[in-house]
């Protein structure tokens, strides 16, 4: 160690070293000279400058962060917050540039642009209805609802259950019974659907309701049109009872209008002629009260609203409940017959959706 300390000492020429041997690593190296700048001539420094200014990138042509890579949760949080907020503001700029271009260009100003949505976009289909159609107005003067809608037939419906309804389905079924006029409540206690089905036309039924449950909870509807078919088979979701809509009120035994939305292929014009058999002809107008089956993307949302006149250019509407959405899962033709009934049509799920922007209804 003393041979290695007396080496740097003799061949960087250092101070002699004084003190105790355990401060001898403490060493005072020599400065070394710092090489001078050179100047530039004042062209050169100009140039510089120059390719300095071109090579710099405008603060828009910059990309925003990534905020997925902030790792601390209340920054990134504040970030996306203010991102949002920035998105708004330039929406709302570019909005009102437009309304200007309009409002100058007076009737040379080019057509409002039509968004793009899933709806307006989707895929053609070869079973697209035209009301008018002479096809169509011959299936239908023949078709297993032509009774009704030729009045020869006034509606009668039979609702019930599966085996030992909860108290959810239960209530579900009352609520039910108040939206369709003319219908009964029966409970099955075990009997099969195939037994159900010649009783109901023995007391001249014209339809039947079955509304399954799992877990205490609707998840199922079926929909048999008496006494030659066809069946349906949906899934529910998202039911709302009238207890849990805010400031609903209670509905009255008025006859309501029915309001069918976006049945246009064959298949969809066969399901709303079956929902519109469910209710009398001619709706009574005092009790205001509307029943509406909106299909959007093969959702069939159902509503049940009373509407309300507040001046002559103003409606407001009151929802009255059951609120509830439709799945349909399967068609089949003639009454229910699980084991050799024969299928018009099955929703598989795997080999069908095999695009967002197709749709059955």
């Amino acid at each position: 160690m003393v041979f290695f300390f007396t080496f740097i000492y003799r061949f960087y020429g250092l101070s002699k070293i004084s003190g105790p041997p355990t401060s001898w690593f403490i060493l005072s190296f020599p400065k070394m000279a710092t090489p001078k700048k050179k100047k530039m001539p004042v062209h050169e420094e100009n140039q510089d400058v120059d390719n300095d200014s071109a090579m710099a990138v405008p603060s828009s042509a910059i990309p925003p962060p990534n905020i997925s890579s902030i790792k601390n949760k209340m920054r990134r949080t504040h970030e996306f917050i203010k991102l949002k907020r920035q998105r708004r503001k330039e929406k709302k700029e570019l909005q009102k540039k437009r309304k200007r271009e309009t409002e100058a260009l007076g009737d040379d100003a080019p057509p409002k642009k039509v968004p793009k949505t899933i709806e307006n976009m989707r895929v053609f289909d070869e079973t697209m209805v035209d009301p008018q159609d002479e096809e169509v107005l011959h299936d239908e003067a023949h078709d297993e609802m032509a009774s009704y809608f030729s009045r020869d037939a006034r509606p009668k419906v039979l609702i019930t259950s599966s085996d030992r309804p909860r108290s959810t389905t239960t209530r579900f079924l009352k609520e039910l019974g108040q939206c369709i006029p003319n219908s009964e409540i029966y409970y099955r206690r075990g009997l099969d659907i195939k037994k159900v089905i010649p009783q109901a036309l023995a007391k001249e039924f014209t339809d039947i309701i079955v509304i399954n449950e799992d877990r205490r909870k609707p998840n199922g509807l079926l929909l048999c049109h008496l006494p030659d078919g066809p069946t349906a088979h949906f899934k529910i979701s998202n039911v709302k009872l009238h207890d849990e809509i805010k400031r609903a009120p209670k509905s009255t035994e008025h006859y309501p209008e029915v309001i069918l939305n976006n049945f246009n292929t064959r298949l969809g014009h066969t399901v709303g002629r079956m929902f519109a058999a469910l209710f009398p002809h001619d709706p009574q107008f005092s009790g205001r009260q509307a029943v509406t089956f909106h299909n959007q993307r093969d959702f069939i949302f159902f509503r049940h609203h009373r509407y309300l006149f507040k001046n002559n250019k103003r409606v407001g509407l009151n929802e009255l409940g059951p609120r509830f959405t439709l799945k349909l899962r399967s068609l089949q033709k003639g009454t229910f017959d699980s084991k050799f009934g024969e299928y018009e049509w099955v929703h598989k799920r795997h080999e069908m959706d095999t695009s967002r922007r197709k749709f059955f209804l």
